[in-house]
């Protein structure tokens, strides 16, 4: 299984429950239809904005090419735009998961 973890810092002009509230309502709506999506999962910071990180998302896929062609499709560049204009800093840290427990 293959997981891409993408490390968010929010725009400073967005308050850090204004920048939750659009994740989890608006961007989740738009990355539940990515294709061959197997989980997504939010993480947000529990220090509120005061860190250098306010969220991690997490999306698993079967493979990284699946990962790759869903943000070749139209949804995936309506996700991807829609992420880089409430964010001051994305990386994308791409991995192969194993369960250990």
């Amino acid at each position: 299984m293959f997981k891409a973890m993408i490390v968010l810092k929010r725009r400073k002009d967005l308050g850090f429950k204004e920048f939750q509230s659009h994740w989890l309502n608006h961007h989740a709506t738009l990355v539940r239809q990515l294709p061959n999506i197997r989980k997504a999962v939010f993480n947000f910071s529990t220090e509120q904005g005061a860190g250098e990180v306010d969220a991690v998302s997490e999306l698993w896929f079967d493979s990284q090419q699946d990962f790759l062609d869903a943000y070749a499709s139209e949804i995936g560049q309506q996700v991807a735009q829609d992420s880089l204009s409430h964010v001051s800093k994305r990386e994308r840290v791409m991995l192969t998961e194993y369960n250990i427990v």
